[in-house]
């Protein structure tokens, strides 16, 4: 998508284009999260597959971004840059995030089904605690990969400025 960029204001803002729009769904994505765990508090029994799969949609959509498109990118950026400590970072978070993208894999699985949603509703609110600990963690380590890798190199971004959000 951004190979073919002339400039590197247009490659790189590109990229900025592509970081603001992933944080917006997560922003979504934490807006049905928090629906999802209010229900829950409430009766976790009464939660429908649909309210289930829509949040578990936009955390596969989310997570997907993040893998094939958001961190490709933000790794081409510090090859472009030549900065090989950020690169070395991104190994190493890229490692870390693994765990939470096996844990929401098997959030989906586990609620893939409407007899799947039905034998696991009681274990719900431990799911959704799990993930509210698990998405914690990956939405700092991925602030630290845009901070690093990204606003590290962007005229128009300090990199204190990486935009956090959290649970």
């Amino acid at each position: 998508m951004l190979e073919d960029c002339k400039t590197a204001q247009e490659r790189w803002g590109g990229v900025h284009r592509l970081i603001d729009r992933w944080l917006e769904e997560r922003r979504v994505m934490l807006v049905v999260f928090t629906e999802l765990r209010q229900a829950c508090e409430v009766d976790p029994e009464a939660i429908g597959k649909s309210q289930i799969d829509r949040f578990s949609e936009l955390l596969m959509d989310y997570i997907s971004a993040g893998h094939f498109e958001i961190y490709p990118q933000l790794r081409e950026e510090a090859r472009h840059f030549e900065d090989e400590a950020a690169l070395a970072l991104a190994g190493r978070l890229l490692e870390r995030l693994e765990m939470s993208t096996a844990m929401v894999l098997d959030f989906d699985r586990d609620f893939s089904t409407p007899t799947r949603c039905q034998h696991f509703a009681t274990r719900l609110p431990a799911w959704l605690q799990r993930l509210d600990r698990g998405l914690s963690e990956r939405f700092s380590l991925e602030d630290q990969l845009i901070a690093r890798l990204h606003a590290a190199h962007s005229p128009q971004l300090a990199p204190s400025a990486a935009p956090r959000a959290t649970l």
